[in-house]
């Protein structure tokens, strides 16, 4: 699990900080960056609270479920509960999205997002991160380790 960690968390992690310390040095607060116009932009937004902009101002108890998070994912990892290699991918995914999101309420006192997305049949996506694609790929990860785990310790049919 370390190497996962290291392998993975970390750059990502990394990589989230490094976009968005990019995005608050050169993107404006309104400007629109077309990157793939029609569909994929640059932006720049502010997000004081969760995923699509929910519980807006709420950055203190986000940041407070982000240290509890984290305990709880280190605590778990501790004690080796990811045991399949999908939880454990999950497990570093999680760590990497959370720590991302937590260091930008720590510092700026919002959570950065840039990654702005036109999607057909449906209009503007919420901007978002790369912490919080981190974190949805996890929760799918869980799922979907959840549901392969299920199938597998499914019962025989009595005959």
């Amino acid at each position: 699990m370390k190497s996962l960690l290291l392998k993975v968390a970390l750059p990502l992690y990394v990589l989230d900080q490094i976009t968005k310390a990019f995005v608050l040095k050169f993107v404006d607060g309104d400007a629109i960056i077309p990157v793939v116009p029609g569909f994929f932009n640059i932006v720049h937004v502010y997000n004081t609270g969760a995923a699509f902009g929910m519980l807006k101002g709420a950055n203190t108890f986000f940041l407070i479920l982000s240290v509890v998070a984290l305990i709880v994912l280190a605590v778990l990892i501790r004690r080796g509960a990811f045991t399949d290699r999908l939880t454990k991918l999950g497990a570093a995914l999680m760590v990497s999205g959370v720590a991302g999101n937590m260091t930008d309420r720590l510092l700026h006192g919002h959570v950065v997002d840039f990654l702005d997305f036109i999607l057909p049949f449906y209009g503007r996506w919420p901007a978002f991160n790369i912490a919080d694609s981190c974190i949805c790929i996890a929760a799918g990860l869980f799922v979907i380790s959840a549901f392969l785990e299920g199938r597998s310790t499914k019962p025989e049919a009595s005959a």
